[in-house]
């Protein structure tokens, strides 16, 4: 809506003279985001302070009488105090840059004006303010690429090493590191790299961040906010296609210092467009929690990549009954946190919330805002946070050489503080590149390897500087490892579903519901055409019935059914008919040669520590789970890694919580209140449906 309001006010424009509509915006725009982030210590003395808004504004009117720093907490300080600086603006980021190099152990203040003005002509609410204290040293660390949507997976083992991980550190450094985005990607969306660290937004342009199909490139947009870069295509991207996004070394941080090399990664395409609607799927504090710490920040995740230009102080608002909580927003990953600008009052009431302007990185917009509250405690949370688990475990042999690195933090972390610079795993020639990815609701950082790591090496993982959601430091961390003297894999790969990853839903034949089902997702049926109760069902998401994208779907669906069922190494035999109700089982590929079912107790899959654990389950026969039956996710277990090949038909009984994706031979029928965090796939016959919940699950 915005975009849309700002091309109409340009197009009404007459020379200085702009005549606005009566429904032109008139809500003042904020301060989002802020580098260094609000009362930053040790901060680099080559430091550029930047300040990102809720909205694009008029450049003209951010200038070096409306962007001031100064020493010391004084605005009313003498000129003598005042840093002399250059101000820029780009897309969404006001930049200051000093003309000389901060003083060391110095504490500025650096403000925004009231008079800075949106597009619109709307000015901020008021001015705005922030501290942060310089170090004593220049930074001369070089950026990284710590995350990307598509995101990456852990690299196959074929039996080759790759020659990335022979090279020298020098020779490894002049070379364009390449990654695998995986396959079945919407053809709607944006392309998405964030970074360790904030980047300066001149350096983020089309020719720094671009997207090719094979050598021809692709039109797009390329946009900057907060620690994350986006290209968003002009238009859709061919279906069933490979596409890379590479970040060059003219991309430049906010201290000058450029990328160490090219970062490029792949992904292939499905066959439909993304017009999934974004969830809230967990909060920190929870709905209803009470003494939470009165320093603590707050946080968001989502079930899928948000668009970093809607995840603002305009989108995701902190308040003590009416009353709006200065604060600022950061998004990193799949997470959004509001960071106050002081502590909370004690033993007071907050709500939060996330509104529909926030959107995903194809524009789905959550179907409502999603509010939550918590009531603060009486005191300050001052527990370090520490690493509890690892993956490997220290002094752990035989690694597999493309195993995912994972800490396991006691607590839940910034996730701003967790990147490619915070946790480092090196080896016999020197830094391995990767991209590191923290899940909020776990707690688990993981480094991905772009490339398989040598064999019969050892390597070192490092955690530092990490921070949990109070602002306190976890305390430097390693450990070391060896891998395997002969490449293997570590477990067993995930199942590509390619086409058929948009679909929540696939079915052969009808899919038949009744009552208020939420299909969180896309529907799809072939070569069948029947699709029966929505309404009162609802599909936030698109129905693909008899059309030509839920055949290709189907295709896919019957290549990926074909190999969870022909998976044979390290199988783990079940009994015939085995009741899995009441174990816990480790990451693995486990087979009946009949039925399984999960009664008489709940399943759980516990992943150790390694959020890329993968489970395969493959049965002869029948999947049936009882009334109130849990599939129960310990450890960092993620329902997208787990697979259930059933060899005729699945039933999920009344009010069951299931976890993971079924592939099924014939039918899959969910009884009445059943949630599904995963894909239902039918090859041959139906699926149906009673007010059941079901979503696909996060990457």
């Amino acid at each position: 809506m915005k975009v849309k309001l700002q091309r109409a006010v340009i197009l009404w424009c007459i020379g200085l003279f702009c005549v606005l509509s009566a429904s032109a915006q008139t809500t003042a725009p904020s301060v989002s985001f802020t580098v260094p982030i609000i009362s930053s210590t040790d901060v680099a003395l080559n430091q550029k302070i930047a300040v990102m808004f809720s909205e694009a504004m008029n450049p003209a009117t951010v200038t070096r009488a409306t962007f001031t720093l100064r020493r010391a907490n004084n605005e009313e300080a003498e000129d003598d105090d005042r840093v002399t600086g250059v101000v820029s603006y780009a897309g969404v980021t006001a930049t200051f840059t000093p003309r000389n190099n901060l003083a060391p152990d110095t504490k500025y203040t650096a403000r925004v004006s009231h008079r800075i003005r949106s597009l619109t002509g709307n000015e901020l609410a008021e001015n705005f303010s922030w501290s942060f204290t310089s170090g004593a040293t220049l930074s001369t660390a070089p950026p990284a690429v710590s995350f990307t949507i598509p995101p990456l997976v852990p690299p196959v083992v074929t039996g080759a090493l790759s020659p990335v991980a022979a090279l020298s550190p020098v020779a490894a450094a002049a070379v364009t590191v390449v990654g695998n985005g995986g396959t079945g990607v919407p053809i709607s969306g944006a392309v998405a790299a964030t970074f360790s660290e904030a980047m300066d937004p001149l350096t983020i342009t089309g020719s720094n961040f671009t997207l090719t199909q094979g050598v021809t490139p692709v039109a797009g947009v390329v946009s900057y906010a907060g620690v994350t870069a986006t290209f968003t295509p002009t238009s859709f991207l061919a279906p069933l296609t490979v596409y890379t996004a590479t970040v060059t070394t003219g991309a430049r941080s906010l201290t000058g210092n450029s990328l160490a090399a090219d970062f490029s990664w792949s992904f292939t395409t499905g066959v439909t467009p993304d017009t999934t609607r974004p969830l809230v799927n967990a909060t920190v504090p929870a709905n209803g929690d009470l003494g939470v710490p009165v320093n603590q920040k707050v946080a968001a995740v989502f079930s899928k990549a948000m668009d970093p230009l809607t995840v603002t102080t305009a989108n995701f608002a902190l308040r003590q009954g009416t009353t709006g909580v200065p604060g600022i927003v950061s998004y990193v990953g799949l997470t959004a946190t509001y960071i106050p600008i002081s502590s909370l009052a004690p033993n007071t009431a907050y709500t939060a919330q996330v509104t529909t302007g926030a959107r995903d990185l194809a524009g789905n917009a959550p179907a409502a805002d999603f509010t939550w509250s918590f009531t603060t405690g009486a005191t300050l949370d001052t527990t370090p946070p520490i690493v509890t688990v690892t993956v490997p475990t220290s002094g752990a042999t035989g690694v597999a050489v493309n195993q995912t690195v994972n800490a396991t933090f006691s607590k839940a972390m910034d996730p701003l503080t967790v990147t490619a610079a915070n946790l480092t795993v090196t080896g016999p020639s020197g830094a391995i590149t990767g991209i590191v990815a923290y899940d909020v609701i776990s707690q688990i950082a993981s480094f991905i390897p772009t490339n398989n790591l040598a064999a019969n090496s050892v390597y070192t993982a490092t955690v530092t500087g990490a921070k949990d959601l109070a602002g306190n430091a976890a305390a430097n961390f390693s450990w070391s490892f060896t891998t395997a003297a002969v490449p293997i894999p570590a477990g067993p790969a995930p199942v590509a579903l390619g086409a058929a990853s948009t679909f929540e839903i696939l079915a052969a034949s009808t899919v038949t519901n009744t009552g208020l089902t939420t299909v969180n997702g896309d529907l799809g049926l072939s070569p069948g055409t029947a699709v029966t109760g929505f309404p009162p069902g609802i599909v936030n998401g698109t129905i693909y019935a008899g059309v030509p994208a839920a055949a290709l779907a189907q295709l896919d669906l019957t290549t990926a059914y074909n190999d969870a069922a022909g998976r044979t190494v390290g199988a783990i035999l079940l009994t015939d008919a085995e009741n899995l109700g009441g174990l816990t089982l480790a990451p693995g590929l486990y087979k009946s040669n009949s039925s399984l079912a999960i009664s008489s107790g709940d399943l759980t899959l516990d992943a150790k520590g390694d959020v890329n654990a993968v489970w395969i389950f493959q049965m002869g026969s029948t999947l049936t789970t009882t009334v109130g039956r849990k599939v129960i996710l310990a450890n960092g277990a993620k329902a997208a890694n787990i697979f259930w090949q059933v060899g005729s038909s699945a039933t999920l009984g009344t009010g069951s919580v299931f976890e993971g994706n079924i592939l099924a031979l014939a039918s899959i029928t969910v009884t009445t209140g059943a949630t599904v965090d995963g894909h239902l796939f039918a090859r041959t016959a139906a699926v149906t449906l009673d007010t059941d919940v079901v979503s696909i699950p996060a990457p």
